[in-house]
């Protein structure tokens, strides 16, 4: 995607820290990048904390980071905005792959 990627991440609410914690492989074969936040799943909080832990660890502004599915669900997709190479070269980074 030549304007930015999708993730799939498990999200754990009230996890104590603000972090990404790696990848994780689901039973169906998935692979997601798994994430916690301190806040609860309430009201769109953890929602929100993700959105900002994302920005922050990837550095882009906040508004370039969006939840395009998964609002209630532990499972979310999120779209972020911006040079697809960039980015997949900081996600790398940041989970310690290639």
């Amino acid at each position: 995607m030549p304007d930015g990627l999708v993730l799939v991440v498990r999200l754990t609410p009230r996890g104590g820290r603000d972090a990404i914690d790696g990848i994780e492989h689901l039973a169906d074969g998935r692979c997601v990048l798994k994430a916690r936040v301190r806040v609860a799943a309430s009201e769109g909080e953890a929602n929100a904390a993700l959105v900002k832990l994302l920005a922050r660890e990837l550095d882009v502004p906040s508004r370039d980071v969006a939840l395009i599915a998964g609002a209630t669900a532990r499972i979310k997709r999120i779209k972020i905005t911006g040079a697809s190479s960039i980015l997949v070269a900081s996600l790398a980074k940041l989970v310690a792959i290639g």
